[in-house]
């Protein structure tokens, strides 16, 4: 299972992996893509199928069909905000400055309500989430600015 937290600044995820069995292993959950970082929830290939659709430009009629039994999700988050894809092509736009995904969720929303960062919520969630642990992986977002177009969406959307 998993965590990852974004607190506005930084995304922060558990390494352990579980699979049948319950044998646990260390895996790298969240990735830097250009000017975006990404992030995987759910079941590995699907959410892996979905980085690559849109690594690769994310068009809605490639997306993936497994994705849309709902296995993963895939995170997004850049200079304009913090997208979630989960079953289908179209994102969903979160709209707070601080949340977090996966079975230890809400131990790292909590902490970070009360005022921690991305990596201390994802340190208490290994504490606490039995299936989350085996390490942290750290990015920080690196300030870009929009495009020109990006910036027309954005105010055309307020």
């Amino acid at each position: 299972m998993t965590v990852i937290a974004w607190d506005g600044r930084t995304l922060a995820a558990d390494k352990r992996s579980t699979g049948g069995g319950g044998i646990a292993r260390v895996v790298t959950k969240i990735m830097r893509h250009g000017h975006q970082l990404l992030g995987i929830t759910g079941s590995w290939d699907t959410g892996a199928e979905m980085r690559q659709w849109f690594m690769d430009g994310a068009k809605p009629e490639g997306f993936p069909a497994k994705a849309r039994d709902d296995l993963a999700t895939l995170i997004v988050i850049d200079a304009s905000g913090i997208r979630s894809y989960s079953s289908g092509p179209h994102a969903m736009w979160i709209e707070q400055a601080k949340c977090a995904w996966g079975s230890g969720r809400d131990f790292a929303e909590a902490c970070m309500w009360l005022g921690h960062d991305a990596r201390r919520g994802v340190e208490a969630a290994c504490h606490f989430q039995t299936d989350c642990g085996n390490g942290i992986d750290v990015l920080e977002l690196h300030a870009v600015p929009l495009p020109e177009v990006e910036k027309v969406m954005l105010l055309r959307a307020v």
